[in-house]
């Protein structure tokens, strides 16, 4: 198995907790995992990266992305909408245009944001299964993220029931019968899924949003077929006020009751977004292990609100982080989203909300909790060697004392000199190996121009 020595970083940030946050020296890679961090000397023929000038962060993990939306940025109808509004300008008015080819395209371009933003591990909820559709999306999206590198999890969306809209010109939602749906999502996992723990490809059961793409009877045996399947459990919950009037309206009971109810909560399960819970949903999820997907830079462009991700945390709930679509999001990368996340809490709630590296902990083994993968998330010994080496030679991080929190504290334009996913090269010199930008540019532009024509 090949030896990589990474050498000569300012600062090394583990992703541990307390004091072990902070290593030094150099991480020794020996084949996919991590062999040793600290004073190490080179060995003979081993492979060493020039890491003088960066810092070092465990690869960042995204818990929660629409990657078909990369082809969807700053749609000028809903630029200003709040969700509902922007919804039905957005990813639904366009969704049924969306061939094989923009999905492909928008998959690269996602892949390559995240990639050049410092993340290792990608959850994608795709919730876009349509009979009109003559390809497979699943297939497509891990064809992309295998070809360049990205560990992936897929989060397989869908619904049984619709949602109307207020013009005709918008086409329904594809719905499929529940039978058909849990048919599909075990055809999905015995072809896709990977449980081992250096795995590359994950499969998640994600109905797209409970209270109004499932059934209320469905719920109990969406869930069961998920944990009978071995799979993990994801959706949308609570992410505006109207999500939250919906639930009491009609069942009663606030999302995260709710959802206990039908079973849907527990260390298997995580929730994206979570902005409007309350103290006795926090405790709940808390105490059963329940995770949330914290995506403040979305929420603030919709004007959603800030999820109290750190009044969760102070609990001891799993707190993770996601870009969602870039739709929404369109600067869809891990570093920016830590940037926000770092200052939305300490702008609402003041300067002791939260610090630079409980924000990192909750990218990255943050993220790891969430997806149930406790070999990603950290720099230790015997972890998956999932390592992200940030560049600190533009001038926004001159000056800077503390040099490990540059990445974040700095953050614009994440500069990656190099990443690893399990020891493999995905990011090298600025760069990903065999990927032409320019292409890209080109063809992200080709396709924007024949959905919009």
């Amino acid at each position: 198995m090949a030896s990589i020595l990474i050498e000569g970083a300012d600062a090394i940030f583990t992703g541990l907790p307390g004091a072990e946050m902070r290593a030094t020296g150099s991480i020794r890679i020996q084949g996919a995992r991590i062999e040793a961090i600290g004073r190490l000397e080179p060995r003979p023929g081993e492979q060493r990266i020039d890491a003088r000038g960066c810092v070092i962060y465990p690869g960042l993990v995204s818990t929660h992305h629409h990657i078909f939306q990369s082809v969807l940025k700053g749609i000028s109808a809903g630029i200003d909408s709040p969700l509902f509004a922007w919804l039905r300008h957005a990813p639904y008015a366009y969704w049924n245009k969306l061939d094989e080819d923009a999905l492909r395209v928008a998959a690269e371009v996602a892949c390559a944001e995240l990639l050049l933003s410092g993340t290792t591990t990608c959850a994608d909820h795709h919730y876009l299964f349509s009979e009109l559709y003559r390809f497979d999306p699943a297939a497509v999206l891990f064809e992309v993220a295998e070809r360049m590198g990205l560990r992936f999890v897929l989060c397989r969306g869908g619904a049984t029931k619709g949602r109307m809209f207020d013009t005709p010109e918008i086409r329904d939602l594809p719905t499929e019968p529940l039978e058909a749906m849990l048919r599909s999502i075990e055809a999905c996992a015995h072809r896709f899924h990977d449980g081992a723990a250096d795995s590359r490809r994950r499969v998640v059961v994600a109905p797209t949003t409970p209270p109004y793409a499932l059934h209320v009877g469905e719920l109990k045996e969406v869930a069961a077929a998920a944990r009978g399947l071995g799979l993990r459990i994801h959706s949308h919950l609570s992410e505006t006020r109207d999500y939250v009037d919906f639930c009491l309206a009609q069942f009663g009971k606030r999302p995260v009751h709710w959802m206990a109810d039908h079973d849907w909560l527990g260390p298997d399960v995580w929730f994206a977004h979570m902005v409007h819970i309350d103290e006795a949903e926090m405790q709940v999820l808390a105490r059963t292990g329940t995770g949330i997907a914290h995506c403040p830079q979305s929420n603030c462009r919709l004007g959603s609100g800030v999820a109290p991700a750190d009044r969760l945390a102070a609990m001891g709930g799993i707190v993770s982080l996601g870009v969602d679509g870039a739709a929404s999001n369109e600067a869809a990368d891990m570093i920016s989203e830590l940037h926000s996340a770092w200052h939305v809490h300490r702008a609402t709630k003041g300067a002791s909300a939260t610090t630079v590296e409980e924000v990192v902990r909750w990218g990255t083994a943050g993220g790891a909790r969430a997806l149930g993968w406790p070999e990603i998330g950290t720099l230790a010994p015997g972890q998956l060697a999932d390592i992200a080496v940030f560049d600190l030679s533009h001038p926004r991080y001159f000056g800077i004392h503390d040099v490990a929190l540059g990445p974040v504290i700095s953050a614009g334009q994440a500069d990656v000199r190099h990443l690893l996913v399990g020891g493999r090269t995905v990011v090298a010199d600025g760069a990903i190996p065999g990927l032409d930008i320019a292409r890209l540019r080109g063809e992200a532009r080709r396709v924007v121009a024949r959905l919009t024509a």
